[in-house]
Order: structure tokens, then sequence, then C-alpha cells
């Protein structure tokens, strides 16, 4: 268990790192002319995945989950690659990243790292994570919860205002050229 909470604990740590590029990469943006969507919908992101990590430590101390090698070692490795997978989403797409949506009028949609085959890479190892990570160590209900709340904010709110955005963007780059 002790692992496991050093796990979730590591990759709370990495969220702020996130938060902390985020921000760096907001005010780069703001600087060029930025404008942001859906700033309504960022505050149930952000308390969504906080929710997310804290429920996974709860229901493996309160309901006394056990680590099940053959469900664990394979989930351990999908979280690992799923950070992997926000990494080259974030090294892909520069300063342009951020956890809130951000357009800079004029720039060009990014075609490198994993944009070359998917619109939005980073949701892939978004819910592939919230499967993952609870089941680490068989937080299977953190696992559920976490999965059918997400792809609701996802689906419903995120990805179209983050196509709004992107059109928005594809308008102005008409427009500068």
């Amino acid at each position: 268990m002790l692992f496991y909470a050093a796990l979730i604990l590591a990759t709370g740590v990495e969220r702020l790192v996130e938060l902390r590029v985020s921000t760096r990469n907001a005010g780069w943006a703001f600087a060029r002319g930025g404008v942001e969507f859906g700033r309504n919908h960022f505050p149930f992101m952000v308390s969504l995945h906080t929710g997310m990590l804290l429920a996974c430590l709860l229901e493996v101390f309160l309901l006394q989950r056990v680590f099940v090698p053959w469900l664990g070692w394979p989930m351990l490795v999908a979280a690992l690659a799923c950070q992997a997978l926000r990494w080259w989403c974030i090294g892909a797409l520069g300063p342009r990243w951020n956890t809130r949506v951000i357009i800079v009028p004029g720039l060009p949609l990014v075609s490198r790292g994993p944009y070359r085959v998917l619109r939005h890479p980073n949701y892939v190892a978004v819910v592939a994570e919230g499967v993952a990570l609870p089941l680490v160590y068989s937080a299977w209900i953190t696992a559920l919860v976490f999965t059918v709340v997400n792809l609701v904010l996802l689906l419903r709110f995120r990805i179209p205002v983050e196509e709004e955005a992107l059109e928005f963007g594809l308008a102005q780059t008409v427009r500068h050229a």
C-alpha cells in the first residue's frame, strides 16, 4: 500500500508540474493575443482529477483493497505509458500546450508528434490513465466512477470547446494568410 500511496503522490506532484508549465504557457499565449475558451468547465476538470487521486487512496485504504499482480503490474505499465504519452503531447505542442483552452490567432494546427495521427491524443492518455491508475491497486470503484464522469465532461464539454477553439484558430489563420 505504501508503494501505491507513493505512486499517487508522485502523480499529484506531476500534475503540479503540469500546472506550472501550463501557467507559463498561458502567459506566452496571452502575450501573443491568445483567446481563452471554456473557462466555466475548467474548475470541474481540476476537481475531478484531484478527486480521482484522493479517491484512489481512500478506496485502497478504507476498503482494504489488495494488490493483484496479474492486474496491478499491467495497469502500472499502462499508467506509466499514459505519462509518456501525456509528456509527448506537451513536448509536441511546446508553448502552445495548456491545461486550459487557449488559442493564439494566426498559428497553424500542430501536426507533429502524436498529433500526426490523433486530433486529441492527450485525452487518450487521460482516459486510459483514469482506468489504469486506480486499478494498479484494485480500486475498481474509483476507476469506474472517474471514467464515467470524465467521459461525460470530455465528450459533452471539453472536446466540443476545443473543437470550437480550433475552428476559431483556423479561421484566424486563414484571415492572417
